[in-house]
């Protein structure tokens, strides 16, 4: 049985055709999936949706693309920058939260805290390098919310930090620029749009549960989004930058949906 996504619910609609088809390909062997994707979609709905000829391997997936990129476009629509994502008592906080990510927990990268500087490039006015005492030094605020994963499951942690909205408009970013792009040190990258960047509920975490952030949940610095899915809170945080370029993403490049929303 296909699972809704909490908008799908809320809406009382039913899953796109691309969250049908990444919920049971996403337990496919990259062969098999294409082999799925080639069978299912030949027989004229994808087609249909997409507008591209369903004739081989290279066509299933930019047919694919079009049908994903449609999907970002529905759900940057839906999306309602000023709707708080919902908080959560401390006693409701997962203990201990659980690890994730694209590597083993022995791959964990080690950054140095003497050492780290926050890069800063693209369309902002202020490009100077952040020291985490710098980023210490602004107001913080923290939450308690809950991270969901696309793989199925969800855990409540508590983050701290700066607010993303503040530490743009910091730096003199153009707000009105379409996408902010992170690069981190675990070589993971992601980017999101302006309207999520500005939400009251993007942190710029710098401390889970009042400690330092530890490195299994990407000290120095990660992005914490309530309001999106895990993949697109980056960890290890190196630089971020604004652009209308649009940057992609790791996962995203390999097919998942680029607006990602929880």
């Amino acid at each position: 049985m296909i699972k809704k996504t909490p908008q799908q619910i809320a809406m009382g609609g039913e899953p796109l055709l691309k969250d049908v088809l990444k919920d049971v390909g996403r337990h496919l062997d990259q062969p098999m999936r294409r082999a799925f994707l080639q069978r299912s979609l030949s027989l004229g709905g994808l087609s249909l949706l997409s507008g591209c000829a369903i004739v081989d391997e290279s066509s299933v997936e930019k047919a694919l693309l079009k049908v994903s990129r449609f999907n970002d476009k529905v759900q940057a629509w839906l999306f309602d920058p000023n709707r708080l994502a919902p908080t959560y008592p401390d006693s409701m906080i997962t203990r201990p939260f659980p690890f994730n990510a694209y590597y083993g927990e022995d791959e964990i990268r080690e950054v140095a805290e003497d050492s780290y500087r926050l890069e800063v490039t693209g369309l902002v006015a202020d490009q100077h390098a952040w020291t985490l005492a710098d980023l210490r030094a602004m107001p913080q605020a923290d939450q308690v919310t809950r991270h969901i994963c696309v793989e199925g499951w969800s855990a409540i942690g508590k983050w701290g930090g700066v607010p993303f909205a503040s530490f743009l408009r910091r730096v003199g970013a153009d707000l009105g620029a379409k996408y902010v792009g992170f690069k981190c040190a675990d070589d993971y990258y992601t980017s999101i749009d302006m309207a999520t960047a500005l939400h009251p509920q993007t942190l710029l975490a710098l401390t889970y549960d009042g400690q330092p952030l530890p490195p299994r949940y990407g000290f120095p610095m990660k992005l914490r989004m309530p309001t999106k899915l895990g993949y697109k809170n980056p960890k290890h945080i190196q630089a971020i930058f604004v652009t209308n370029t649009y940057p992609g993403g790791y996962w995203e490049d390999q097919g998942y949906n680029w607006f990602g929303g929880s």
